[in-house]
């Protein structure tokens, strides 16, 4: 995605522009990254040079989460936790982290 192209995308939800934008591979043209809206707290990856700007109802939430556990360490604390529609927060627990521990 060219980095002009930020100025001419909107938040499919609400149609707030422009948006928060994170790189993670790329400079003048982002390879991956993240488009952010600062008014629902949406979150869009750009995979592959292009931005996914979809509505909730077409976004599979295991590629969704698998891109957000892919690239963890290079998100904000505001798109794991309370990003939309997917976040790690909502991840359920493995059955291994429920057990009690026998004493």
């Amino acid at each position: 995605m060219k980095r002009r192209l930020l100025h001419y995308l909107a938040c499919q939800a609400d149609g707030c522009f422009p948006m928060d934008l994170y790189v993670f591979e790329g400079k003048d043209e982002v390879i991956t990254g993240t488009l952010f809206c600062p008014k629902c707290s949406r979150w869009y990856p750009i995979r592959e040079k292009l931005p996914e700007i979809l509505p909730d109802d077409l976004r599979r939430k295991d590629v969704e989460l698998s891109f957000l556990r892919k690239w963890r360490n290079l998100l904000p604390k505001k798109v794991l936790i309370a990003g939309q529609p997917f976040n790690l927060r909502k991840t359920p627990l493995s059955k291994f982290s429920l057990k009690k521990s026998s004493k």
